[in-house]
């Protein structure tokens, strides 16, 4: 397998690693402290072509293969994983979702507004009560006409208070995963309202809100896919969300490294550089290799993807050992500093925050073995209908 990248993909890295030192490391600071990412972001991203990656140029996107995708996301989490979020969010779980699932009129009139950042999306599936047990979501759409309501809340919402549509899940029939159907709502529809969440340990700039859905009414045409197949469209989302989140976690693991062999260099101790101490140079190595590893394993999801084979395991591996190492960069990262590590003046407090929420959405660490488990064995540890 040859692994070096193509001169689009540099180009496009390039493009990103530009725009990231430019226009986020300057304010990530300022926007940790206000919990607020400014959303002029959003209009730069887009006519950088990074809202549109992946997507056929006819609908409006910026086309590009998987890896390309990859390498941007990875520049992102270094940066700031709150602006990964945005785009992985609005791009990978709602645009792709529509521009696969969706029937020509929904592409038309969506899939170029999101890719322009003319509009944002967000995934609407986690619940207040339903976080990994998303297939019993309470959330219903009741037929009525021509028309669906929806009533129902949902929780811990990425770009909720941005968004311009939501794509819903919402229980249409019976019990379990067959019952539910996707729907794109517009946020501006009556009855929809939204409230952001702050205190947040970290993604502090990151806008994630609460949705409520009073009776919210859309049209049947608003559905997206079938009947019944919401749930297949959420997963298989989801599937590839988790590659755009461990490529994010490459990236932020990375950031942790590159800041401590800085500041290993610079920081003495005991008449000498703390880089020079074999201890330290231990931790060093440990994020290293940790961060190639995980680097690898998301470049095999995306390689996966562009041949058209299975790659739901893969996905689940490479989210799980990223957003672990991670965690274990950004806390060793601390651990380089001292106690400048413990205070925002410096960036590693900030990784740390980040990193441990990483390990939760889109599939926890435990859901992610649990897959892999099933995946190995054949047997369903979650012990009800196969979810997929």
């Amino acid at each position: 397998m040859d692994l070096s990248l193509t001169d689009e993909q540099r180009a496009v890295q390039q493009l990103a690693r530009d725009f990231v030192d430019r226009e986020v490391v300057p304010n990530v600071k300022e926007w940790d402290r206000a919990e607020q990412v400014d959303i002029g972001i959003v209009k730069q991203l887009a006519e950088l072509g990074f809202l549109g990656l992946t997507v056929p140029e006819e609908y409006g996107g910026s086309g590009g293969d998987h890896l390309s995708y990859c390498l941007v996301m990875e520049e992102f989490g270094r940066g700031d994983t709150a602006i990964r979020g945005i785009v992985s969010v609005s791009l990978g779980l709602v645009t792709k979702q529509i521009v696969k699932y969706g029937t020509e009129e929904q592409k038309r009139h969506w899939v170029p507004r999101l890719c322009s950042g003319e509009s944002l999306g967000c995934f609407g599936l986690t619940e207040p009560g339903t976080g990994s047990d998303a297939a019993n979501l309470t959330t219903r759409a009741v037929r009525d006409g021509d028309d669906w309501v929806i009533t129902g809340q949902k929780m811990f919402i990425t770009n909720g208070t941005w968004a311009d549509v939501a794509l819903i899940f919402a229980r249409t029939d019976g019990p379990g995963p067959k019952g539910v159907t996707a729907f794109l709502v517009p946020t501006d529809a009556e009855g929809f309202s939204r409230s952001e969440i702050k205190g947040k340990l970290g993604l502090r700039g990151q806008a994630t809100a609460e949705l409520t859905l009073d009776g919210v009414r859309v049209p049947d045409s608003a559905r997206l896919g079938e009947r019944g197949q919401g749930f297949n469209i959420a997963m298989f989302a989801l599937d590839k969300g988790r590659m755009a989140v461990a490529a994010g976690c490459v990236g932020l693991a990375r950031a942790a490294l590159e800041a401590s062999v800085n500041y290993a260099k610079e920081r003495e101790q005991f008449g000498k550089p703390i880089a020079s101490f074999q201890l330290v140079q231990e931790m060093l190595a440990d994020m290293a290799v940790e961060a190639d590893a995980a680097r690898l394993l998301v470049w095999r999801v995306a390689d996966h993807i562009e041949r058209g084979e299975k790659f739901k395991t893969e996905a689940s591996m490479a989210k799980l050992y990223a957003s672990e190492a991670a965690v274990k960069a950004s806390n060793l990262a601390i651990q380089v500093f001292g106690g400048y590590g413990y205070i925002d003046e410096y960036p590693v407090s900030k990784f740390l925050r980040d990193a441990r929420v990483l390990t939760l959405y889109e599939g926890t660490t435990q859901v992610q073995k649990l897959l892999i488990g099933r995946s190995l064995t054949g047997i369903n540890a979650f012990n009800q209908e196969d979810r997929t």
